[in-house]
């Protein structure tokens, strides 16, 4: 919104400094930084008064029932700051911008029921799951022929450490397979939130990673120099990653060990949704199985133990997701999650040096 400042009052006054992607998202970041800060002390407070307290699976690590009762939900105000904060530095006449929020907040809504009926019930299984995933792909398949229309995304596809990417991949293939890529970037996300802060690590540094990736794919000049497919416009994909990354530091505050808050289905499914889309958006949808290694892990550990026991009856873990298998094995929460945190720094870093470690097959 502040960019038309810009565009209303030209290069020889200040505002000519709100036409850089990396200044506005910078003041993006600290927005959703400080409005966070802002609104998360009244948010857990206005949870508390209506008694909006997590349920505590009793099958899982017995150090978690201690938290039965933690204000749950907290998640919207990282929602609200972070489209708040995009909003006011993005701009609005892509739709990049706009199915960016739109994943956000559409995976928040279907997070948001899935929690209210936890509480409401004080059941921890929440919406049914067919439900859940009929709706996340209905949304998916929703954004992605947005996508797809509406703006110069081609069917393109990068492949981490691979030269050339692979061009012009049929449409009927295409858009399920970004649905595929929104759902799962969600749901993954919302499998790893299951300790005091350790989905925002991992969600801050995949944050970043497409932050950078996303001002690559929309610059020519650079995205030529590194063999990355070019999509107009969507660098402002860029300002998007810098508010899920300044609201998810201010968050973390609040969600740190002993947590006084979590953030619930709503803020994790609407975040991974928005890194879902981050990543088709940049035409990186591949690279999120590194940077994002973290979720897939998670996520897998939840398909392989469920897969394993319903063919042989016999679990793979002790317990899925993964993180609750390594806490039942005696890691101590703290360092759990702050092990994961640096193990996903590393796949960062990784994720990153695909931009240059390339082969041309």
């Amino acid at each position: 919104m502040l960019y038309y400042l810009y565009e209303f009052f030209g290069d020889d006054t200040v505002f000519r400094v709100f036409k850089y992607i990396s200044f506005r998202t910078t003041a993006a970041t600290l927005s959703a930084l400080f409005i966070t800060f802002i609104i998360a002390p009244w948010f857990i407070q206005t949870l508390k008064n209506h008694q909006y307290g997590q349920t505590i699976r009793d099958d899982g690590p017995q150090t978690h029932l201690a938290k039965a009762g933690t204000p749950t939900m907290g998640g919207g105000a990282i929602l609200f700051s972070l489209g708040l904060s995009t909003l006011l530095w993005a701009r609005l006449d892509t739709m990049f911008t706009w199915t960016a929020l739109a994943a956000t907040t559409g995976f928040g809504l279907i997070g948001f029921f899935d929690d209210y009926l936890k509480v409401s019930k004080k059941n921890a299984k929440g919406l049914r799951g067919s439900y859940k995933i009929v709706a996340e792909f209905a949304l998916g398949f929703l954004l992605m022929f947005a996508l797809l229309t509406h703006t110069p995304l081609t069917a393109d596809l990068a492949v981490p450490f691979l030269w050339e990417p692979l061009r012009n991949l049929p449409d009927w293939f295409y858009l399920p397979f970004g649905a595929v890529v929104i759902v799962g970037a969600a749901n993954a996300v919302n499998l790893t939130d299951g300790a005091d802060g350790l989905a925002l690590g991992p969600v801050m540094t995949s944050a970043l990673v497409y932050a950078i990736l996303a001002y690559i794919s929309g610059n020519m000049v650079f995205a030529g120099y590194l063999n990355m497919p070019y999509v107009a416009a969507s660098g402002e994909m860029t300002v998007l990653c810098g508010s899920i990354f300044g609201s998810c530091l201010a968050f973390l505050w609040f969600n740190a060990h002993p947590a006084s808050v979590f953030m619930g289905d709503v803020g994790a499914l609407g975040l991974g949704a928005a890194l879902g889309t981050a990543a088709v958006a940049t035409k990186n949808e591949l690279l999120f199985v590194i940077v994002g290694g973290i979720f897939v892990l998670e996520a897998l550990s939840v398909i392989l133990q469920v897969a394993s026991f319903k063919l042989t009856g016999k679990r793979i873990f002790r317990m899925a997701p993964f993180h609750h298998s390594l806490e039942l094995r005696g890691w101590a929460e703290q360092k759990m999650v702050v092990r994961l945190w640096i193990v996903s720094i590393i796949l960062a870093l990784v994720g990153l040096s695909t931009l240059k470690l390339k082969f041309n097959i």
